[in-house]
């Protein structure tokens, strides 16, 4: 089922690079702000007639608020797509969106025509590298915060590169996070895969993007989680957050470190997240055939800690997987740390303050992800 509705743009609401957010008043009289990609269509102006898919909004689901600009109707005829994006994704055959009225051709970064085909032409590892693998989105401002002054101030800073699978929004463009980071110069690189597009480098699937932060890129650490939002059921498997065990997976064969970060909160109205996502016990507990390095912060509250043992291992995740326990990631560190960031994190609608375990263990284990490429460093000069 998709939700369709038609209106005119009344204004543009702000811009950044592939995308625009317009206020569009549709022709049942309501304003509605959307979200139009300009990767494949012309910009939009004031005035201008669109079609709108409204499905998301009208079923009250996880979109932002936002309807999606599916076209331009009228006025648009005599533009053109001038996003220097549209370049890059336009000079491949690698189809992304495959067999719907939305496939676009992306260039992968393996295909002949792109100038990294040779590396993908034989067997490749990760070379130790440690990748953070979570499964929201507001995880990854959270660890590069952190990682930022991990190893002290004369530490040379780590290059990281952000590997985005199709678990939650597939146009990376959507992301406010991303576009940030760009911006401040934290990230070395992303890259999309899957269905998912719109990465400085696109790849066919997990183990190439993974292999593309590490030897395009040049990464010390990867940190591999979906975009903006994430589908649910409530049900043990019925959640795109299974696609952890998967990226354990892929990190261990290709000879690389997994650590999990793990969802944590004691805010979370719904006691299937309360303690450890009831997501990541499943996961990790039942479906993961390579073990992991899962993280936990020294949490103050001696009935959370507790509570937390105990989930961990009812689920099996004790036995499974090498569980770490943190120290020194406290509250005030956390906030200083987060105050390099030009805007407030939040993660299903909370902030520090409101849910301070949650961005604990984010912390935890971008603090665990950095030292293994210290303790690596340290080894290869020693030797």
């Amino acid at each position: 089922m998709i939700r369709w509705k038609k209106g005119s743009v009344v204004r543009i609401i702000r811009e950044r690079h592939g995308i625009q957010e317009a206020e569009v008043l549709t022709d049942d009289g309501h304003r509605q702000s959307a979200i139009h990609y300009t990767d494949t269509l012309p910009k939009l102006k004031e005035g201008d007639r669109v079609k709108l898919n409204t499905t998301a909004v009208e079923l009250g689901l996880g979109s932002g608020g936002y309807h999606f600009v599916i076209d331009i109707t009228d006025g648009a005829d005599d533009r053109v797509v001038t996003d220097p994006a549209y370049g890059r994704l336009g000079k491949g055959h690698l189809m992304k969106l495959r067999y719907t009225g939305l496939q676009r051709a992306v260039l992968s970064v393996e295909e002949p025509e792109s100038p990294h085909h040779a590396l993908f032409a034989e067997p490749r590892s990760l070379d130790g590298m440690p990748v953070l693998i979570g499964e929201l989105h507001s995880m990854l401002p959270i660890a590069l915060s952190w990682i930022r002054l991990e190893g002290g101030p004369d530490c040379r800073a780590l290059r990281v590169s952000y590997v985005m699978s199709d678990g939650g929004a597939l146009p990376l463009g959507y992301s406010r996070h991303v576009s940030r980071l760009n911006g401040l110069g934290w990230l070395a690189g992303t890259v999309t895969y899957g269905h998912a597009y719109g990465g400085d480098l696109e790849a066919v699937n997990k183990y190439t993007a993974l292999l593309a932060a590490r030897h395009v890129q040049r990464a010390d650490i990867a940190i591999a989680v979906m975009g903006p939002g994430i589908a649910g059921t409530g049900t043990p498997y019925g959640h795109t957050a299974t696609e952890m065990a998967e990226l354990i997976h892929a990190v261990c064969a290709l000879g690389g470190e997994p650590v999990v970060i793990p969802r944590i909160s004691f805010a979370d109205s719904r006691a299937r997240h309360r303690g450890i996502s009831h997501h990541l016990l499943e996961t990790l507990g039942k479906l993961t055939l390579a073990r992991a390095t899962v993280p936990l912060p020294e949490l103050d509250d001696a009935e959370q800690r507790e509570l937390l043992e105990r989930q961990l291992e009812r689920s099996g995740c004790a036995s499974r997987h090498e569980i770490v326990r943190v120290s020194g990631v406290r509250l005030e560190e956390i906030g200083d740390r987060l105050s390099l960031y030009p805007e407030e994190i939040r993660t299903m609608g909370k902030g520090l303050r409101d849910d301070p375990p949650f961005f604990a263990a984010v912390c935890a284990a971008a603090r665990v992800g950095a030292r293994l490429v210290h303790t690596r460093r340290s080894t290869a000069a020693e030797e």
